[in-house]
């Protein structure tokens, strides 16, 4: 790799458990910058250290509360203003990813805005993660590196040896990954066809294909509240599945989410560590992706190309 001396790798305050993990993995130490908070809730950024004519790699997840997309802003500005050479956001989860569209009247479509304001901050690049929509990537004037955290899934469920396995996607729009699973692993596709009474709350859901005597696994982005994916799993149980799992990229896992997958049919859920995860709940199994993400900035680093990380 080329010499450590020529980029920096930086933290956010809620992401630096995968920062020193990402650190690690690249044999760097984790630059030194201070948040400094104040009374009123505001707070400000420096940095401790040079980083002028350095690229400046900043591990910063903008999932709620918003403090967390506030302080990547004020970390890419800091670093512009510092002389950086080139600014690079690296975050896992890009959280405002579900509004990418106008679906009713009169809405904001928060992902543009986002991605609107890291440009206008300075960023040169971003390295990013199972996006909830791949066009989003088209939000950006900038290069945009989309990885997918089936590099580190997929080995998982290989490693299971479940037979008789089904891929099932707990919703329509998400058939697309789910049938990429249900490829690389040589299984058949099961889809849920749900209506929502509103936001977060499911109303009705069907099953199309067969689930019975099979180890199912549901293939999703993202566990917010766990509504989705646990009345999927509840469902397919009883229409004679073996056993039911899910996996995701992103730990959302908030409200009663936790209660929820605890309380469901599901065996188990794995995440990736994109999102830090407290409420603990026996069923769920992390795992990171601090290696996949070492790798893809030390390519960067080095102008080498990312694509033969992609599994699928």
């Amino acid at each position: 790799m080329s010499e450590n001396n020529s980029f920096l790798v930086f933290s956010g305050t809620n992401t630096r458990y995968l920062a020193e993990k990402i650190c690690a993995s690249l044999g760097c130490p984790l630059g030194n910058l201070v948040v400094t908070k104040f009374s009123d809730g505001e707070f400000a950024v420096s940095y401790e250290e040079s980083i002028r004519g350095r690229d400046v790699f900043l591990v910063q997840s903008t999932f709620p509360n918003s403090d967390n997309l506030m302080e990547l802003l004020l970390m890419i500005d800091a670093a512009k203003r510092a002389s950086a050479r080139h600014i690079i956001a690296v975050i896992p989860y890009f959280g405002w990813a579900r509004q990418d569209r106008k679906d009713k009247p009169r809405v904001s479509i928060g992902a543009k805005l986002v991605a609107d304001l890291l440009s206008v901050a300075g960023i040169d690049r971003v390295i990013t993660m199972d996006l909830h929509a791949d066009q989003i990537q088209g939000f950006f004037d900038v290069p945009v590196d989309h990885l997918y955290a089936s590099g580190v899934l997929l080995p998982y469920l290989q490693s299971l040896h479940l037979k008789d396995l089904v891929i099932a996607s707990p919703d329509v729009g998400g058939s697309k990954r789910a049938n990429t699973y249900a490829k690389y692993l040589g299984c058949p596709l099961v889809l849920c066809n749900k209506t929502r009474a509103r936001a977060n709350v499911v109303a009705t859901m069907q099953i199309i294909g067969d689930v019975k005597d099979k180890n199912v696994v549901i293939v999703d982005d993202m566990v917010d509240t766990a509504g989705t994916i646990t009345k999927a799993a509840d469902i397919m149980k009883e229409a004679g599945a073996k056993t039911v799992r899910a996996c995701a990229s992103h730990c959302v896992m908030s409200g009663p989410a936790s209660e929820r997958v605890q309380n469901s049919a599901l065996e188990e859920i794995i995440f990736t560590d994109s999102i830090p995860y407290s409420h603990r709940s026996a069923k769920v199994k992390q795992l990171s992706v601090a290696d996949m993400f070492a790798e893809t900035i030390r390519r960067v680093v080095d102008n080498e190309s990312i694509s033969s990380q992609y599994l699928v």
